[in-house]
């Protein structure tokens, strides 16, 4: 009786897991909408007279997305240790992801500064389109990633409170994957700003 309870409780718990996955794909996809709304508005807008052909993005945005792109990495290395039943390792790689992407905002607010130090700004008299896009792009993502944040608090919490075991971790896979969405789309946005600028 005790087998065939567990195995029910499994079964809810694997449609629980289903569920979820597919919300989260179909928020994700709204996302995905959003920046290409975004990135189709940029290949237009560079038709413009006063578009800045020879603008360079400053270091601190490469840096961050190094450090986007290994938070990915510790994140994924946080799911396999809790799935392996070591905890400890779990939570130091957990903290390691939330460290990173702290760093990675902090990174693209040094980029804003040296912006606003060359006379970079999206508005005013020595406003530019150019530099528009580009705070578009990295506010847009950033409010996006709040919500990873959020969800990563969340894991580190119920982690913390040993809710999440090798056969139970729903909740860091969600994370995990909105977490490497928000890198992929940040990726993808920086190579496209870089290279088709």
């Amino acid at each position: 009786m005790e087998n065939i309870k567990t195995t029910q409780e499994q079964e809810l718990y694997l449609q629980k897991g289903k569920t979820y996955k597919m919300l989260l794909i179909f928020a994700m996809i709204s996302i995905v909408m959003i920046f290409a709304g975004l990135t189709s508005g940029f290949v237009v807008s560079k038709s413009r007279k006063d578009w800045l052909q020879n603008f360079e993005m400053p270091d601190t945005f490469l840096y961050g997305t190094i450090l986007l792109l290994v938070s990915s990495l510790t994140f994924w290395m946080a799911k396999k240790m809790v799935k392996k039943g070591d905890n400890p390792k779990g939570m130091i790689f957990l903290l390691a992801t939330l460290g990173l992407g702290i760093l990675f905002v902090i990174f693209q607010f040094k980029g804003f500064s040296i912006l606003f130090t060359e006379g970079l700004v999206p508005t005013g008299p020595t406003g530019s389109v150019t530099i528009s896009f580009l705070y578009a792009f990295v506010i847009v993502h950033i409010a996006h990633l709040v919500g990873g944040f959020f969800s990563l608090f969340f894991v580190i919490y119920n982690h913390f409170k040993q809710k999440y075991t090798p056969t139970q971790t729903l909740g860091i896979e969600l994370s995990a994957m909105y977490w490497h969405f928000m890198d992929f789309i940040w990726l993808y946005l920086f190579l496209f700003f870089y290279f088709f600028k």
